[in-house]
């Protein structure tokens, strides 16, 4: 695991508020071409046609990580590529493994392939007047996100990490989440409905190259021999995320079974 430092994110802080600006202007003109005003979508590279249906949360990250030179919306061997430099491909999914997994598994065997993902330890939640003339609100959420965050969206893609071309990236952001009421949709919400995710700033990065680097998110002091339950308790989770990352790290080999303590499996990290 290579941790981006944090005197390294205090250089860059300053870039960032620049470049998610640069972002959100070139954003709002894709939003406008898409929902076709005017003929400005003719002007545009075929090679970008993906961007018309990108997401301002993708859209915002693609513009952060991108740097000159590189080429955007690249068609690879059938696949469009957000980003490519060099010989290195460079995909952004902000969620759903699982729609990409074919994508990935093709792509890493001919290409270097680099992954990113992001996690919000923070997010303001802007909630959408309900009826003309009532004001928006915007509160925090309670719900914080942490590097183990990952492991939900890395179970339809866990043995990846074993292949050398493949290098996984996480990106500890804030963002803020806009919904709107639909009373018909989203009974969980009670009627909202998020219509979109936004960048505010990149705080932290970790890359992950090798099965026993993402091992090294198992907590120091949790002892070999534990289970899920253990795991859950030490690094203050549900139990349902922590059988997540137990299973991503079985499958690609950097901890092993061990034992039963009744129904439950115990792991030790592979020596």
């Amino acid at each position: 695991m290579h941790h981006k430092s944090s005197r390294q994110g205090e250089a860059n802080a300053g870039c960032n508020i620049a470049r998610c600006a640069s972002a959100v202007v070139r954003y709002a003109v894709l939003l406008v071409c898409s929902k076709g005003w005017g003929k400005m979508t003719d002007q545009f590279d075929s090679n970008n046609i993906g961007e018309l249906n990108e997401k301002p949360l993708h859209a915002l990250l693609k513009d952060w990580y991108a740097e000159p030179g590189d080429r955007l919306e690249t068609m690879v061997d059938g696949y469009v590529v957000d980003i490519v430099r060099d010989d290195l491909l460079i995909e952004i999914q902000t969620r759903n493994f699982s729609s990409i997994r074919t994508k990935l598994s093709r792509l890493v065997r001919t290409h270097r392939l680099h992954l990113v993902h992001p996690v919000a330890v923070d997010k303001w939640i802007v909630s959408l007047p309900k009826d003309p003339g009532t004001p928006w609100r915007r509160r925090k959420s309670p719900k914080h996100g942490s590097p183990v965050t990952l492991f939900a969206e890395l179970t339809s893609i866990p043995r990846l990490i074993e292949s050398p071309n493949f290098t996984l990236e996480l990106l500890l952001i804030q963002e803020e989440e806009v919904r709107f009421y639909d009373g018909q949709r989203a009974w969980r919400r009670k009627g909202w409905v998020v219509q979109e995710r936004r960048l505010l700033e990149v705080l932290d990065r970790f890359v992950f190259a090798t099965p026993d680097e993402l091992g090294r998110l198992l907590p120091e002091t949790l002892d070999d021999g534990f289970d899920t339950a253990d795991l859950a308790a030490h690094l203050n989770i549900r139990r349902r995320l922590a059988q997540q990352m137990a299973y991503c790290l079985r499958e690609c080999g950097a901890i092993i079974p061990v034992s039963k303590r009744g129904n439950a499996i115990c792991y030790a990290r592979r020596a």
